[in-house]
């Protein structure tokens, strides 16, 4: 396969040109003040902010740094990266869920990746390439933010609201993903821009959850949500 080869997936991109999907390009700076944020809301009172708000903080970034690539340079290797960074957040964000939310151990917590990975080999291996404009490809995490939020509810963790809102709008994101070609005529600079956007939000809600698992909630029933130190 010729690495780099290009590839042309989205309304706005007219040729192969590096800058040929400014908006989808630029919009990547919102995984990057997601970053910054979810730093901001785990540093604790001594300024320094706690490994897991630090590893997820430093993956949301190359989240945003890969797709960046993947809009100016539309290349099969940066397509590669793109989904290289992504599965590297899902897989690290399932993982200290499983240990700082359901106290697994490293054993079952392997366990616990492994059985997703099987999982989604399962979800997605019925549809063909491409179904639903590739957001079949998504299906997996949508529905392990499902089960997470259930879990972390049913364990009284306050990382419950936010997954069940980070899971709200994953959702959407990738009703614009589905309907992205077909609104080209319409509108041709696409719906990756509002998908980044909303997939920023996404990565800040779940990371900020999980930083906040120590804490249950109140006697109201309220997520009772850390504004420091909370990972």
């Amino acid at each position: 396969m010729d690495l780099r080869r290009s590839v042309d997936l989205y309304c706005e991109r007219t040729d192969p040109g590096l800058w040929s999907e400014p908006l989808n390009a630029a919009s990547n700076a919102a995984f990057l003040v997601a970053a910054a944020l979810i730093l901001r809301h785990a540093r604790a009172p001594e300024g320094g902010a706690p490994f897991d708000a630090r590893l997820l903080a430093a993956l949301v970034a190359l989240v945003g740094a890969g797709s960046f690539l993947f809009h100016t340079f539309a290349t099969v290797w940066a397509a590669w990266l793109d989904v290289l960074f992504i599965l590297g957040f899902i897989y690290a964000f399932l993982a200290r869920f499983l240990a700082r939310v359901a106290g697994w151990g490293r054993v079952a917590t392997v366990g616990g990746l492994a059985a997703y990975w099987l999982a989604a080999k399962g979800l997605t291996a019925p549809f063909p390439p491409g179904t639903l404009n590739g957001s079949t490809d998504y299906l997996p995490p949508l529905l392990a933010l499902v089960v997470l939020a259930v879990w972390a509810r049913g364990r009284g963790h306050a990382a419950a609201a936010r997954l069940a809102a980070a899971a709200g709008l994953f959702a959407v994101a990738q009703g614009f993903r589905t309907v992205d070609l077909a609104w080209c005529p319409a509108w041709p600079l696409g719906t990756p821009a509002i998908r980044h956007g909303l997939n920023a939000v996404v990565l800040w809600l779940a990371t900020t959850g999980l930083c906040a698992a120590d804490r249950p909630e109140d006697a109201a029933g309220q997520a009772t949500l850390r504004t420091s130190g909370g990972c």
